[in-house]
């Protein structure tokens, strides 16, 4: 009898995680969430040992940051990978996600979501303690005017239009209607990608039309820090759902059956949430300036 065998009997058959069982995902217990928080907690030490190496007297050398950024960003990918891999995909094929599992997996969405908020939060705390110091009025571009523009109003317009149209979509498949479901969710991703674009955009006329860049002071590093975490989110639901529509286009979801689509639905509509809350602060907060 093995280690894993030994502890299915000892814990009514939810066996704990034990060396033969790594990178699998099993039961209730897997190692894939923790390989994808060292991949995450690694992103943010690199950043550590790229303001480490800045200065004309630096701590570590400037190749550290780099390695580190890469190494992290590769195994937070192929940690998420094996997550959802094993989450949703096997899911599928193997025995489907029955009501149990499906409850589990969107409460493990919301814990996610909890610590996404925490991450948020942080950024936003910055934010405000610069907002209060002396430095903020000094570090505001001469003559660069407002960040809030028509390009933003948009943005702003087509993220929460996409919302509305995956909780159609949504919807739709609770009813039934399979055809209206893929072509609702289709929009939904397409108006996503269009917001990434837009934002994409946005930066290339504030760095290199305007020089905006993040390196202007305390209100630029701000600025770019929360909205670009933001677009790294956006972009990670994007590819959630066009993960989900692959799917949804080969049939794979149905009423009984759609763990995957209201899990993906929970995160979008909280980067929908996130992006109206930045817009209010960081963009008419800079504005009234």
């Amino acid at each position: 009898m093995t280690v894993a065998e030994d502890s299915s009997e000892d814990h009514g058959g939810h066996h704990l995680p034990a060396p033969e069982d790594w990178p699998r995902g099993f039961g209730e217990a897997s190692w894939w969430p923790f390989i994808t928080a060292a991949g995450a907690a690694g992103i943010y030490v690199a950043a550590g040992l790229f303001v480490l190496s800045m200065g004309d007297e630096p701590f570590v050398p400037s190749m550290y940051g780099a390695v580190a950024a890469v190494g992290s960003v590769g195994l937070f990918l192929f940690g998420l990978y094996g997550w959802l891999y094993h989450a949703f995909v096997v899911n599928f094929w193997e025995r489907g996600t029955d009501k149990y599992s499906g409850s589990a997996l969107r409460f493990a969405m919301v814990l996610f979501l909890g610590s996404e908020i925490g991450t948020f939060g942080a950024g936003f705390a910055y934010y405000f303690i610069l907002r209060g110091s002396e430095v903020w009025s000094a570090d505001l571009l001469p003559g660069h005017g407002s960040v809030l523009g028509p390009l933003v109003i948009a943005n702003t317009i087509i993220l929460v239009i996409s919302s509305i149209t995956l909780h159609w979509s949504h919807h739709k498949l609770l009813e039934g209607d399979r055809g209206s479901f893929v072509r609702w969710l289709g929009i939904t991703l397409l108006l996503g990608i269009i917001f990434i674009g837009g934002q994409v955009y946005e930066y290339y006329e504030f760095i290199v039309a305007e020089g905006f860049t993040i390196a202007e002071g305390a209100y630029a590093s701000a600025f770019y820090g929360l909205t670009g975490l933001h677009g790294l989110h956006v972009s990670l639901g994007a590819v959630l759902l066009g993960i989900v529509f692959v799917r949804a286009v080969y049939g794979q979801y149905s009423p009984e059956r759609h763990t995957s689509v209201s899990t993906a639905s929970m995160y979008w509509h909280f980067v929908d949430a996130v992006w109206i809350f930045l817009v209010v602060v960081l963009y008419v907060g800079a504005t009234a300036l």
